[in-house]
């Protein structure tokens, strides 16, 4: 049942880190990780799967979040959405591959819906980018990159 709690916490953590409330699930995995009782693939799928389910709240918040410009509650200018825009439209959706940074990882997939990129495409990229980030940060916890049970 431990085993199970720690695999839910890891999704709900890093569902959470994906999204605008302020959780850091790099921590979590590596805490984890150093316990050395779970499995290291199922850990990093765990992480991964949660990041970009939460990446994409995020971007269906942009898919909607034009509907609520002009109200005197809504929390971002106008000028600062056009501003993110031009910056995703000058780059692309490549720039989907920076998806794992802090902030900057979360604004994008906000501005990828704003702006609609595909799902399909969207889905990829950031699988891909938090993906990495998670394997990455495992190599690194463990020491080597044969640790990683692949």
């Amino acid at each position: 049942m431990i085993g199970l709690t720690a695999y839910v916490g890891l999704f709900a953590v890093a569902f959470g880190a994906a999204t605008i409330l302020p959780f850091q699930s790099e921590p979590v995995l590596i805490g984890l990780l150093a316990a050395g009782k779970f499995s290291v693939p199922g850990l990093i799928v765990v992480a991964s799967v949660g990041n970009v389910l939460g990446a994409v709240c995020n971007w269906v918040l942009g898919r909607f979040i034009d509907r609520f410009q002009g109200r005197a509650w809504f929390p971002v200018k106008i000028s600062s959405l056009e501003r993110a825009g031009g910056w995703y439209r000058r780059y692309g959706r490549w720039s989907l591959l920076l998806s794992w940074m802090p902030l900057f990882g979360d604004a994008l997939t906000v501005i990828a819906g704003v702006l609609r990129e595909p799902l399909w495409s969207f889905l990829i990229l950031v699988t891909v980018a938090k993906t990495g980030r998670y394997l990455v940060l495992a190599a690194a916890a463990l020491g080597t990159t044969s640790a990683l049970g692949f």
